[in-house]
């Protein structure tokens, strides 16, 4: 039996949490860098519960609010910059995952130098300043990962940073956050921390640990589908149980990495503007066909988690969330194709995905 595990972030997770650690706080530095979005923070009363958090532990801050949806390269090389010229010491990511990832990419251009050619390298000095994350959406898990996803125009898709340097130090959860969230929103977050769990499993990386931690994440995102799919509020309760099940989505892709999913859904949202969260979505069913036929032990684990029996009942429950989308054209089925099959994490499954394969989820979906 060979595996191991390594997960160095602290995690807080309860109403108020934010403020209810001042001794947290105080360890991190004099001085915050705020990495966020231009509006969701402050409307949701994150924002506002970190600045009382740092003006009641007397730590002065700089708030860097540039983060768009899909951050570029260009957006974390002028965060650093500002986080320079302000002389902070320590990152706040406050957001979804749009923000943090962006929060962790600065923190590491903060630290040093990297020019732009190497910034996927992986060769990076240990040097980086601490790092607090507090997510307010359910899905990507970035605030305990050591991933930070990145549109790269020049390759046409998105490129992780991935480095054990990037492991926040701290994340603060609190579904509160989360309350106005619009039910859109949270359906595709949602599916994005599943897919995350359902490609851990199904990673050549994953451990006996990675996969208890996937299986407990896919049982409490998909137990949510009913309440979230329908009409009625979204209780904090099942917030707090997708906030939950998001960080142990996060928890194994920082061990496992994601595979085939990820890979061919960055060219949907590239492309065609899907949501993260969607695109996964709408191709996880077609892959999970595949891994039905050729890892079928792995499979029925992944299906008994989700409560569906086989891969149709996987596209019937996605279908019965998603707006489906119209069929991809032959064109756009082979661009994408050949961009997807030169991404790392699609050969990090336990089988083969060749480019047939790949087109053939696309064709299918």
């Amino acid at each position: 039996m060979n595996f191991s595990f390594f997960m160095p972030t602290e995690v807080y997770q309860g109403r108020g949490c934010v403020k209810a650690h001042p001794e947290v706080w105080k360890r991190m530095g004099k001085k915050a860098f705020i990495v966020t979005g231009r509006g969701s923070a402050k409307k949701n009363g994150s924002q506002n519960d970190v600045l009382k958090a740092l003006e009641e532990a007397n730590i002065e801050y700089e708030i860097f609010d540039q983060i768009m949806s899909n951050p570029t390269i260009e957006v974390v090389y002028q965060g650093a910059a500002r986080m320079k010229e302000c002389k902070a010491d320590f990152v706040v990511g406050i957001g979804g995952g749009s923000p943090m990832d962006a929060a962790k990419a600065i923190a590491l251009l903060f630290s040093q130098d990297i020019p732009e050619e190497e910034l996927f390298s992986g060769n990076y000095k240990d040097c980086l300043p601490p790092m607090v994350m507090i997510p307010t959406t359910a899905g990507t898990g970035s605030e305990v990962t050591k991933a930070a996803v990145l549109t790269n125009d020049r390759l046409q898709t998105k490129t992780s940073i991935s480095t054990p340097l990037i492991f926040p130090t701290a994340a603060f959860m609190d579904a509160v956050y989360m309350k106005d969230l619009g039910r859109k929103t949270t359906i595709h977050t949602a599916v994005d921390a599943l897919s995350h769990s359902v490609e851990g499993m199904i990673s050549k990386k994953s451990t006996m640990i990675s996969d208890v931690l996937a299986e407990e994440s896919i049982r409490e995102i998909c137990s949510c589908f009913a309440e979230i799919g329908g009409e009625k509020e979204i209780s904090t309760d099942t917030r707090e149980k997708l906030l939950y099940g998001s960080m142990l989505g996060g928890m194994v892709i920082a061990h496992t990495g994601t595979t085939a999913v990820h890979s061919m859904g960055y060219e949907l949202t590239y492309f065609k503007n899907f949501d993260h969260g969607y695109a996964n979505g709408i191709l996880l069913g077609e892959f999970l066909k595949l891994a039905e036929e050729r890892i079928p032990e792995k499979a029925a684990r992944i299906f008994k988690a989700m409560g569906v029996k086989d891969s149709d009942g996987v596209k019937q429950q996605m279908k019965s969330l998603l707006q489906w989308p119209e069929p991809l054209t032959e064109e756009e089925i082979r661009t994408y194709t050949g961009i997807a099959v030169k991404a790392k994490n699609i050969t990090n499954g336990q089988f083969e995905m060749t480019a047939e394969d790949v087109a053939g989820v696309y064709k299918n979906i």
